[in-house]
């Protein structure tokens, strides 16, 4: 048989049993389909956090103090920040220092130890524009506000304290004293600390909550060319005394870190959609078995007639090819669909790694072949006497 007369023979079994085909073509098309969606899926979030890291910036590094020979807790000098901000690359730093001693309350009826876990902060005027942090009600720190009892709230403290709106009206007790609200962050990826943060003033963290005056996170934008050069003077630079006792860290690479942890729950669900092909091979393979022992008189009829060997296997593991392809076919649409969905819903940009799809075009012509490579041979063993002879 030439090539075309393969492809009408292989495909006529399968136009006579549609309801059967589409079942079987169904295990397939739901493997594929879920192996296409978890790569997909998984992509799309890559992208979308590629996208972010790229727009947030990865030249962004923090200092913060680390612990002293004896095991406590250092202090970074007040000189610091001044000493990071004379290193050549550094574009900008900035510092916030925690007020340990000091609480925020929506009022000043809740008890002390229902504090909500809210960190109290001084901040400088240029923390977002560092950080890359943007308000989402009302405005920050400037000049003019800080001299007065006026916090910004971060978006999680804002959510815990039952703060959705700024002004006036709105005000919160801090350090037993009543401040006014006047901005609410958005969540800031590459600071999360500031999310469950108390943001106010320097002069007001000195004058009325005790500050101390050691910043206990600095963070500086640097040189996107120079990071690693920049990150690796940052501790002598901020302590030269006892460098050993300053932590510098790059918040994007803890990110990735996170990001990358979700890489064993997609391998775990492509593992799912690998059984559910496997399940589908197996449903095609049943199917090719039970259509050789359905059409034993055609085989037959078929081998006296003249049809070799060769030709009989071929026509039926062309049968299981164009099944699997079917149910492939399917299957891609359905993966492609579900990516789209769930990224258009997430907000995520669409990405289906053209590997994915090569891949699912193998894996469905490797499926047909395997399953239907025993009811080939099988069917193309039967003697023609002996399949006539089946009533």
């Amino acid at each position: 048989m030439n090539l075309g007369d393969l492809i009408r023979v292989g495909s006529a079994g399968l136009r006579s049993r549609p309801t059967r085909i589409l079942l079987s073509a169904l295990g397939i098309a739901v493997g594929i389909a879920a192996m296409i969606s978890v790569i997909g899926i998984s992509s799309s979030s890559r992208e979308d956090f590629n996208q972010q890291i790229a727009a947030l910036g990865t030249n962004l590094l923090t200092v913060s103090p680390g612990q002293d020979l004896f095991g406590e807790e250092a202090h970074l000098p007040e000189t610091a920040e001044s000493m990071i901000d004379r290193i050549g690359p550094v574009e900008s730093a900035t510092s916030v220092g925690i007020l340990s001693d000091t609480m925020v309350y929506r009022n000043d009826h809740v008890p002390e130890e229902k504090s909500g876990s809210i960190a109290v902060m001084r901040a400088q005027t240029g923390l977002l524009d560092t950080i890359g942090g943007t308000v989402a009600a009302g405005s920050f720190l400037t000049e003019a506000m800080q001299d007065f009892p006026a916090v910004v709230l971060g978006a999680t403290a804002a959510d815990r304290l039952g703060v959705g709106s700024v002004g006036p009206e709105q005000q919160v007790y801090l350090g037993e004293q009543w401040f006014t609200v006047i901005g609410i962050l958005d969540p800031v990826p590459l600071a999360p600390e500031i999310d469950t943060a108390a943001l106010v003033g320097w002069p007001v963290a000195t004058d009325i909550l005790d500050f101390d005056g050691h910043a206990t996170t600095i963070y500086t934008r640097t040189d996107p060319d120079a990071v690693e050069a920049v990150q690796d003077v940052l501790g002598p630079t901020a302590n030269p005394e006892a460098p050993h006792e300053v932590d510098v860290s790059r918040p994007s690479d803890a990110l990735a870190a996170q990001h990358a942890a979700d890489d064993t729950l997609s391998a775990l669900l492509l593992g799912l959609g690998s059984v559910a092909l496997l399940v589908g091979g197996i449903g095609v393979a049943n199917t090719m078995v039970i259509s050789v022992l359905e059409r034993r008189g055609e085989i037959g009829l078929r081998r006296s007639l003249g049809a070799t060997r060769g030709n009989i296997r071929n026509q039926f593991l062309a049968e299981a090819l164009f099944l699997s392809t079917l149910g492939g076919a399917g299957g891609l649409v359905l993966g492609v669909g579900v990516t789209t969905l769930y990224s258009t819903i997430q907000g995520w940009p669409t990405l289906v790694p053209a590997w994915a799809i090569a891949s699912g075009i193998g894996a469905t012509l490797i499926i047909g072949a395997l399953a239907g490579l025993y009811p080939a041979v099988r069917a193309s063993r039967l003697a023609p006497t002996e399949a006539l002879a089946v009533p």
